[in-house]
């Protein structure tokens, strides 16, 4: 149909074809294709379950005192974890941007060109006059003609519409703006008129129109004050486009003759930034990010992928490009316990309190199995005990760790359980679990029908699919595929 096809509008009405044909050919193979309502009402009750816990919360505060490590403790420790204290690889590098942000001063601009500008955006600038438009098509002038001689106290103008069987939505407009209304004759008449006026007919592009006006809403426009910086830096960043050319193909020169980009920014009065030691997380050796490159500006990742001595390809950086040196390297190294001893010592302690806390929620979880109560061993470790009801699996409750929730759908009413990581633990009992009868005429139910129902018709089409191909059997016209995708071209 498409190779057949000739002009836009042919072609527009085969691929409509080639669309319904598609459509009824995945319908008769997925036909009676439906979700079991038992598997409807198991979603929905899965979905749907709540449950509600006491909890007691568990943190820094349970785990106790915890001595400094011995100096042969800490030596230990370390030495088993060498590799999570190991200095990462440095680099130190250099760039120079030439932006138009960078290059433009939006100060130097002055009033009146920035005025100028003013004056040509004002249209464009402020909130557009907007007015509640209606309209009516006829189609020729002389039916136009006498309905609107019609119009008066006794016959408004909603009266024609619902003479003409019209439904508002059918001839209202709403609240408009002239440039929203796609007929320029229809906006031109709309926007001549006062509130509550109708116009005569007026020969638009799709018939002969009738329109009234209700609600007027006066636009606004900024001063010139309010928007004079704004106007004054897009200005600047215009100007400036054209000389990023200019000095890009300078810095090309300057590079091209063995200047480094430290020299050759200044020469070009640009602004180098050298940068002593970064890794490639963009931290430099005090942990500390980068703070002197621009958001968004990929130099570091890119300097990793370099060497120094490299003459590297500029990067493309808003509208604008960076030039940028590896000037060293720093290898990645081991650490000595006196240089990392506070990290270390840290760590360790980290550790100490996640294994006491651990410990301490198993031995809370097995004196609640043994009858105890909850609110008793909260006291006894200096906590609390508090509740969250009715939450469903997805929920985000306040206070509440999510794998809390997690941990209280996979255990029964009047269970006690634990869940947590590092200095965070928690351990509940179940004290409700609720699972609400099912509606299968709920909007709910319906929607989850019909996900599912997709899913199984496109899975029963897929199944078709690959029957039939290990049936007829299947093959690529490789010298057809060739063709298509340009793999025979050099």
């Amino acid at each position: 149909l498409l190779r057949q096809a000739g002009s836009s509008e042919q072609r527009y009405l085969a691929e409509q074809r080639k669309v319904s044909l598609r459509r009824q050919i995945t319908g008769t193979i997925s036909a009676g294709v439906e979700p079991p309502k038992l598997m409807l009402d198991a979603i929905t009750r899965y979905q749907n379950e709540q449950r509600s816990i006491d909890y007691v919360k568990l943190d820094a505060a349970q785990a106790g005192t915890i001595d400094p490590p011995s100096p042969e403790t800490l030596a230990a420790y370390f030495e088993d974890r060498k590799v999570q204290f190991r200095a990462p690889e440095y680099r130190k590098l250099s760039f120079a941007m030439i932006t138009p942000e960078e290059i433009g001063k939006w100060n130097a601009v002055s009033d009146e060109e920035a005025r100028k500008v003013y004056d040509e955006r004002k249209d464009k600038i402020g909130t557009p006059d907007k007015r509640e438009v209606s309209q009516i098509v006829f189609p020729t002038m002389e039916e136009a003609t006498s309905a609107r001689s019609r119009l008066g106290a006794s016959f408004s103008f909603e009266d024609l519409a619902k003479e003409r069987g019209l439904n508002p939505s059918d001839y209202n407009l709403g609240l408009i703006a002239k440039s929203a209304i796609i007929d320029p004759a229809i906006a031109d008449a709309a926007f001549a008129l006062p509130s509550g006026e109708i116009s005569q007919p007026v020969q638009g592009r799709f018939g002969v129109a009738l329109a009234k006006v209700g609600k007027i809403e006066p636009g606004s426009t900024p001063s010139f004050e309010s928007v004079a910086e704004t106007i004054k830096k897009e200005i600047a960043t215009a100007n400036a486009r054209a000389k990023v050319n200019e000095l890009q193909g300078k810095m090309e020169d300057e590079r091209g003759g063995g200047a480094s980009i430290v020299e050759a920014a200044q020469k070009l009065g640009l602004t180098a930034v050298t940068i002593d030691a970064v890794d490639r997380s963009g931290r430099m050796p005090n942990g500390q990010l980068v703070a002197n490159v621009p958001r968004g500006l990929d130099v570091v990742s890119q300097a990793f992928n370099s060497d120094v001595g490299v003459d590297n390809d500029p990067i493309q950086f808003q509208g604008g490009y960076v030039w940028y040196d590896v000037l060293g390297i720093t290898p990645s190294r081991e650490r000595t316990l006196e240089e990392v001893r506070d990290q270390v010592e840290a760590k360790w302690r980290e550790d100490q309190i996640a294994s006491r806390l651990r410990t301490k929620a198993a031995e809370m979880v097995k004196k609640l199995e043994q009858g105890g109560n909850l609110a008793d061993e909260a006291a006894a470790v200096g906590s609390k005990v508090e509740s969250a009801k009715d939450f469903k699996r997805e929920a985000s409750v306040a206070g509440v760790p999510s794998s809390a929730i997690t941990a209280a759908f996979r255990t029964a009413k009047d269970a006690v359980g634990q869940s947590g990581s590092g200095s965070e633990w928690t351990v509940f009992k179940v004290t409700a679990v609720t699972v609400p009868a099912v509606d299968m005429a709920s909007d709910e139910v319906k929607k989850l029908q019909e996900s599912l129902q997709r899913g199984l018709a496109d899975e029963q089409v897929a199944q078709y699919v690959t029957k039939i191909e290990k049936v007829i059997g299947t093959s690529i016209n490789q010298a057809a595929f060739a063709q298509v995708t340009g793999a025979n071209q050099q």
